[in-house]
């Protein structure tokens, strides 16, 4: 349930709620607006009586939340949220991009793909410090020194950073470094990684499962939100059907579908979702134009040679394409 404060409510008034709701055995977590305060009753396994709430000074009404995930959806919540990080805003009608090698392999690879991206008008580095891989030989990244290297990559090029905590163990180490944590398609459903997440004070990009539903996806994001981190960005990377004809079937339509169930940001991850570099700007222009916030692509000056995920790879002559044609989307 909502309980919508009036458009005077004080903030005395506001805590007054969250205490009446408390003392009914459940929790109250603030939600404010462009316009008034409301605040979403959650842990409830039934029906709520509001006929307490609603004698409390500065409310204006309770509305029943029908979807099982209260605080991402736009019922809750019905104007889009805007996350602003550093100096840039995801959700507020821009293109954010974030790009950069799949894994941080050296810091002279690092650097010299960061000034490349940043030439060609990125505004977030990414790349893997620690690397989840469906092979146990593969390489599993550098770890503290990718994230230092990470570090000096951002004091040089002045680009925040972007990269992935692979569990409830390497998260705090990732947020010494990182501006936004990332959690990974592998990870969505692993909830003492979501629980932690929730507790961070850094914005967290979460991407879709290879084969999680929406409501899933919406789902874990709750996970996120209900621990007290509001600050979440959705990511579409793809997911696994029967076609071979890419590594991943980009679902474009999840972009709208989540944009109408949800108030959060949704970005879009082509190159995992194509798995060729000739697939990603394509799919980049598909991304934007049904209404993504954001894309999150790889980058990588000699691809040939990377250690993770070279074929999807863009050459950074093609970013700098890819951006030129985000731009002439926009105008």
């Amino acid at each position: 349930m909502l309980v919508v404060m009036k458009n005077d409510a004080t903030e005395e008034q506001v805590r007054a709620v969250i205490q009446k709701i408390e003392s009914m055995g459940y929790r109250g977590i603030p939600m404010p607006g462009a316009q008034r305060t409301a605040v979403c009753i959650v842990g409830n396994k039934g029906p709520v009586n509001d006929s307490m709430l609603l004698t409390l000074d500065g409310v204006k009404e309770t509305i029943p939340v029908t979807k099982p995930y209260k605080l991402v959806s736009r019922e809750t919540r019905p104007e889009s949220t805007v996350i602003s990080v550093g100096d840039i805003s995801i959700g507020g009608g821009n293109v954010i991009v974030m790009a950069g090698p799949c894994a941080v392999e050296s810091e002279d690879q690092a650097l010299t793909i960061a000034r490349y991206v940043k030439k060609y008008g990125a505004q977030v580095f990414r790349g893997g410090a620690f690397k989840p891989r469906t092979s146990p030989y593969s390489f599993q990244g550098l770890e503290e020194e990718g994230l230092q290297i990470l570090d000096r990559v951002r004091k040089e090029t002045g680009l925040l950073i972007v990269t992935e905590a692979t569990d409830h163990k390497n998260i705090e180490l990732v947020e010494r470094y990182a501006d936004i944590i990332q959690i990974g398609a592998r990870n969505m459903q692993n909830y003492s990684l979501l629980r932690r997440a929730g507790q961070s004070s850094k914005p967290v990009l979460l991407k879709r499962g290879f084969a999680a539903t929406i409501d899933e996806l919406l789902m874990s994001a709750e996970y996120i939100m209900s621990g007290g981190n509001t600050r979440v960005i959705l990511c579409e990377r793809g997911i696994r059907t029967f076609s071979d004809t890419a590594r991943n079937t980009l679902d474009l339509s999840a972009i709208p579908s989540i944009k109408e169930a949800s108030h959060l940001p949704v970005i879009v991850d082509p190159s995992h979702a194509a798995g060729r570099r000739e697939f990603v700007i394509p799919l980049s222009k598909g991304a934007v134009a049904v209404g993504a916030d954001g894309l999150l692509v790889e980058v990588h000056h000699d691809p040939q040679h990377a250690l993770s995920d070279g074929a999807q790879s863009l050459y950074p002559e093609q970013f700098g394409e890819l951006m030129k044609e985000i731009g002439r989307l926009g105008n």
